[in-house]
Parts: C-alpha cells; sequence; structure tokens
C-alpha cells in the first residue's frame, strides 16, 4: 500500500514519513489511563502544524498489518528523507520491519506514546530500536513532535 502523494510534492523540502502501527487507530477511545485522549487524527494535525512551520511535508499512514507498513516503508525510499515509526504491537516482534527500515537507509526514529520500558516485561524489548537513530517514548503525543524535531535535528544539525 503506497502513501498518497500530496498535490504540493516539491524535492526541496525535507519530507518525512509518519507510520502508524496496529491499534492505534483507536487512539482516544483505547486505553486512556495509559495512551491518553487524543485521536490519532488530533496528534497527525497537531505534527503536521509543527512540520509546517519547520518547513518540512509529512505524510501519514496508519495500518493494521505488517505487510502494508513494510510496504509504505519501501515506497518512502522514492521521496522520504526520514521515517518516525511508532510500531505499536509490532516493536516486540516485527523482523520484518526491522529489516525494511534497515534496507532503506532512511533515518528512521522509533516513538511511542508510553514508556515501553516502565510497562510489561514483554513490552520493554524493541526489534526496532537497534536501527533507528534514535527513540522517544513516555511524553504521550508529545513523543511525535520531539521525534520530529529530532529527525529534523538529525537530517539537518543546528550550525556551530
Amino acid at each position: 500500500m503506497a502513501v498518497p502523494a500530496s498535490d504540493n510534492d516539491v524535492r526541496d523540502v525535507t519530507s518525512v514519513l509518519v507510520l502508524n502501527g496496529p491499534n492505534l487507530n483507536l487512539l482516544g477511545r483505547r486505553e486512556p489511563e495509559i495512551y491518553g485522549s487524543s485521536t490519532l487524527d488530533d496528534i497527525i494535525a497537531d505534527l503536521q502544524e509543527m512540520a509546517k512551520a519547520s518547513g518540512c511535508r509529512v505524510r501519514h499512514l496508519q495500518a493494521n498489518s505488517e505487510g502494508a507498513l513494510v510496504d509504505a516503508i519501501q515506497d518512502a525510499m522514492g521521496w522520504a528523507d526520514g521515517v518516525l515509526i511508532n510500531p505499536a504491537g509490532y516493536t516486540t516482534t516485527s523482523v520484518a520491519l526491522r529489516d525494511a527500515v534497515l534496507a532503506s537507509q532512511l533515518p528512521t526514529v522509533e516513538l511511542h506514546l508510553s514508556n515501553i520500558h516502565a510497562r510489561e516485561r514483554f513490552r520493554q524489548r524493541s526489534m526496532l530500536a537497534g536501527v533507528c537513530v534514535g527513540t522517544v517514548a513516555g511524553f504521550g503525543p508529545t513523543s511525535y513532535r520531539l521525534a520530529l524535531l529530532g529527525l529534523l535535528d538529525h537530517l539537518n544539525p543546528p550550525g556551530p
């Protein structure tokens, strides 16, 4: 599944793919005591505003299937400068996502709404962390903003 291109697709602008894994479409209703009350639409709208103010473009995809996420990473090799990914339930299990991130050679930041290291033991291991430039976890929706800021700084390091 390809991520739809925007009408104003200009290559001189930093382009970022934002991927969200399974069940994140249920944000706002699903375990608000862990994930908060913001919906994924709320989070992405906020991220789009931040991206616009930062002079970059964000494309977003949420998928419940692993293959769609892998396809989106592979497709991004043709247009994106970097990737933000909340792999959700695939964090601990997906060798396929890890391999896609590695093969893409796109700088990727893994992010999570909750602090996965303070949760159940099985959630504390990430298959993707070792192939990402960084990980942001535990700040709720702000994790997305922090991840974008980190990725943009990685792509365009601040001068001396």
